[in-house]
């Protein structure tokens, strides 16, 4: 191949530049350039390394196309658009160096669970992940949408929950009793586990009371946990999940029956809960309520404080992180509006009645 000339290469990349500076200032894309650049190119005989030198330099930084990568990375990116049914090559799935666990990768982005049964398909198995795919997506805030999903992807997401030892977690447990799951008949999962000895006392180092989604206390698998030896207690203990626990969710989302529920095994919740992990402190229940940004619903905070009270809560009660301090001081530190139902102003009545007669010639 000949080379182009010095001068050649000057010029072209002059009038490139320039051309290129005038398309930016026009609004035209890159791919425009592109095009203007080869047609520089061709019309002075300047070689296509100049023009894949230069398209290099103006994408610089950019995604790589969605041609450029393989099927799997193509199904694993949302911005390559749906999967389509047996776009996967299992050839792909098994070139060495792809970035993570396809499985999980797929798992834990609701936008590429059409993915899934393609990657089951072509071989892909949970035991390859360091960690288990559905623990990825049960560490993620919230509740997924499972009823977005098609039946193929939910065929897909039972199969990890019962073919893979390791689902058997706290936050999966949580994910799978949360009340989209439930719709989609997810939670029939946790019933088969249950059934088959998965969630014996002995067998997971956490309580699955603790576990379930706070709707989901009042079902027949909440109480065979019972009857099986499961206490509430043990479900404020710690564990190696990242979700909270399901009283402090109940409380987060004013959930009445599941916070009766609690209440009822554990009546000393209304003052102390005990630390989920060992970094961290008991809390006290009133103080949390307080606490801005906890509440989903922060109208209902007056409501919450009451249900509390009304349940033997203490407002004078220390607090673990402050032991000179209250939930009333708490409350004045915050200048909270929930203060009067924590510490009620005397009446004037009251007051009267309780100072003392003035004795004789006073």
């Amino acid at each position: 191949m000949n080379k182009p000339r010095a001068g050649s290469v000057g010029r072209v990349a002059a009038l490139v530049f320039g051309w290129v500076g005038a398309a930016l200032l026009g609004g035209c894309s890159t791919a425009s350039l592109v095009l203007g650049a080869a047609g520089v190119a061709t019309d002075t005989s300047v070689t296509w390394d100049v023009v894949k030198h230069m398209h290099a330099k103006l994408t610089e930084g950019d995604d790589i196309p969605c041609v450029r990568l393989d099927s799997v990375q193509r199904a694993l990116n949302p911005r390559c658009g749906p999967v389509v049914a047996g776009s996967v090559r299992s050839t792909d799935l098994r070139r060495a160096g792809l970035q993570g666990c396809a499985l999980g990768v797929a798992a834990r982005d609701p936008r590429v669970w059409p993915a899934l049964p393609e990657l089951i398909a072509q071989g892909a198995r949970p035991e390859s992940c360091e960690v288990s795919p559905l623990v990825e997506l049960a560490r993620r805030p919230g509740c997924p949408d499972f009823g977005a999903a098609s039946p193929a992807v939910l065929a897909s997401i039972r199969q990890l929950a019962e073919t893979d030892p390791r689902a058997v977690q706290f936050d999966v447990l949580r994910l799978l009793s949360c009340p989209n799951a439930v719709a989609a008949g997810l939670d029939d999962v946790l019933v088969r586990w249950q059934a088959r000895g998965a969630l014996d006392p002995g067998r997971v180092a956490f309580g699955p009371l603790g576990a379930l989604h706070p709707d989901h206390l009042g079902t027949p698998l909440a109480r065979a946990l019972e009857a099986q030896g499961h206490t509430a207690l043990q479900g404020l203990g710690g564990h190696d999940g990242v979700q909270p626990a399901s009283f402090e969710l109940a409380l987060r989302g004013s959930r009445w029956t599941a916070l009766e529920w609690w209440l009822a095994r554990v009546p000393a919740l209304a003052n102390r809960v005990p630390a989920a992990h060992g970094d961290q402190l008991p809390w006290v229940p009133l103080a949390r309520v307080l606490t801005p940004n906890f509440m989903d619903q922060p109208a209902g905070r007056a409501g919450m404080i009451g249900f509390l009270l009304a349940r033997g809560a203490n407002p004078w009660q220390k607090l673990p992180f402050d032991a000179g301090s209250s939930v009333v001081h708490y409350a004045r530190t915050l200048r909270s509006p929930e203060l009067a139902l924590l510490d009620p102003p005397t009446a004037p009545s009251v007051v009267l009645a309780a100072m003392p007669s003035p004795g004789p010639g006073e």
